[in-house]
């Protein structure tokens, strides 16, 4: 079943595979590093959360990275292949297109249900873990961290300023402490000339040992006198103020506190969620027409009425019965005040209807507006997979026609291709979100408008197309003979 030629191409295909996978991802880190590290650095995190972070993050990355490796990767390996005249032996040997094309469609099929399952199992896993990571580091205050001149506010009810620190000994030269533990208006105020940092063996206490100072603070009278405080002023020789560090330490909240989103859910959960919400939707959808054509509910009959059509004749038999009469007659000798009251009560009523059927179209657009974001999410992980199969359909054909296996024209025809793939798709993914479009269409389309011309391509080198006449040249010809 595998020739020597097969094989020869699927070892050609993994280095530059891995090469460019290992780049796109190398890439991808930076520029996530590039984009948080002002939020990680200088928090006092823990180097283990930063790289637990990062790893969940490579998640994502994959997702973007592996269908890129895979279009450059073929249009290399098959580039290469025309560019040494391998696939000229080829030909003359008997195979065709697909039967030198084929273990590389095999590559990308294990790709795409490899990618399938990454999408929907472990990629939701990973941002839910990153999305509950993050939500701890946010929370997470500074790390103690003095600066010359700049006051420190990091722990409640106290503000430190010192003039100058000596890293190396811990020295500090001009020390102002204010303690608002006691409130605002008895604020403590501790001035030194110096003073020393010392941090204990587990970290969660400070102590500040302060020397040649004052105190000044306001303090309660217990004995009842003329005023209810007295200010005291204190000097010292030697003052020790302990901190409590404990509010700054990194915790871990618990794995399930989290709510999870369409990111961090998996396509079944999602899939049950869309179920529920078009089912409700269904039902609202039927609230909503009887509110607004019976302004009541629809009762079901047993079906034997007969349903006889209107015609003039019958609105006139209507109109002169006696009970029509007898109704108008029931409004004579009503005052203006009560015919007010009656229109008042009219409008109110239909206000309140007006009201209702309002509110019960915002529902509904709540309803399907969520259903679609949840079936958007769903189709965009199979999208995606389903992508490495077709990249291998047109790199392929493509690389053949190209015959450079080299990485620059390679290169300029993969982002072209990518480009083009990821804006139909996130434009795809917006207009569904909003409703323009639905979901499948949404997340399909790149897939579909990209497979087609993967499919032309295949087709032009299958075929030959370019020995024989374009359709442009056959249709100057024909003009020149005349018909």
């Amino acid at each position: 079943m595998f020739s020597r030629i097969h094989r020869m191409i699927l070892r050609m295909f993994p280095g530059p595979f891995l090469g460019w996978l290992g780049a796109f991802m190398f890439l991808l880190v930076m520029q996530f590093l590039i984009r948080y590290m002002s939020q990680l650095v200088g928090r006092g995190l823990p180097a283990t959360a930063i790289l637990e972070l990062v790893a969940y993050s490579l998640a994502y990355m994959v997702v973007l990275a592996v269908p890129m490796s895979v279009l450059i990767a073929t249009l290399m390996t098959y580039g290469r292949l025309a560019e040494t005249g391998a696939y000229a032996v080829i030909k003359t040997s008997g195979l065709s297109l697909m039967q030198v094309l084929w273990p590389s469609l095999l590559v990308g099929a294990l790709l795409t249900a490899g990618m399938w399952h990454f999408n929907s199992v472990i990629l939701p896993e990973a941002n839910y873990r990153a999305k509950t990571l993050w939500s701890d580091i946010r929370q997470k205050k500074p790390g103690f961290e003095l600066e010359p001149g700049v006051f420190y506010e990091g722990i409640d009810d106290y503000s430190i300023l010192v003039k100058e620190i000596n890293h190396e000994t811990g020295a500090l030269t001009d020390v102002t402490i204010f303690d608002y533990s006691q409130g605002s208006k008895r604020r403590a105020e501790i001035k030194a000339a110096s003073g020393r940092l010392s941090a204990s063996d587990s970290g969660s206490e400070l102590t500040l040992e302060l020397a040649d100072g004052e105190l000044h603070r306001l303090m309660r009278n217990r004995v009842a006198t003329g005023s209810t405080e007295r200010y005291e002023r204190l000097k010292f020789k030697t003052y020790l103020f302990r901190l409590d560090l404990s509010d700054l330490a990194f915790r871990r909240s618990d794995p399930g506190s989290e709510r999870r989103s369409d990111r961090t859910m998996r396509s079944r959960e999602m899939q049950r969620i869309v179920d529920s919400l078009r089912a409700t939707a269904q039902q609202t959808r039927v609230d909503l027409l009887n509110q607004t054509l019976f302004l009541g509910t629809l009762e079901p009959t047993d079906g034997n009425e007969v349903i006889r059509p209107v015609t003039p004749a019958r609105i006139e038999e209507s109109l002169n019965a006696d009970d029509a009469l007898q109704h108008i007659r029931n409004f004579e000798g009503l005052t203006s005040d009560r015919i007010r009251s009656v229109y008042n009560r009219s409008i109110q009523s239909a206000r309140l209807v007006r009201s209702q059927i309002d509110n019960t179209k915002r529902t509904l657009h709540w309803q399907e507006q969520r259903a679609d974001r949840f079936a958007v999410e769903i189709h965009k992980k199979y999208s995606i997979a389903v992508a490495c199969i077709i990249f291998v359909l047109i790199g392929g054909p493509l690389g053949l026609s190209i015959r450079r296996g080299s990485l620059g024209r390679s290169a300029i025809v993969a982002v072209a291709i990518l480009l083009f793939y990821w804006v139909t798709l996130v434009q795809g993914e917006k207009f569904a979100d909003r409703g323009h479009l639905e979901p499948w269409i949404g997340m399909w389309a790149a897939n579909v408008v990209t497979g087609i011309g993967g499919l032309w391509i295949f087709l032009y080198a299958y075929l030959d197309l370019k020995a024989t006449p374009s359709l442009t040249s056959r249709f100057r010809r024909w003009l020149k003979r005349g018909p």
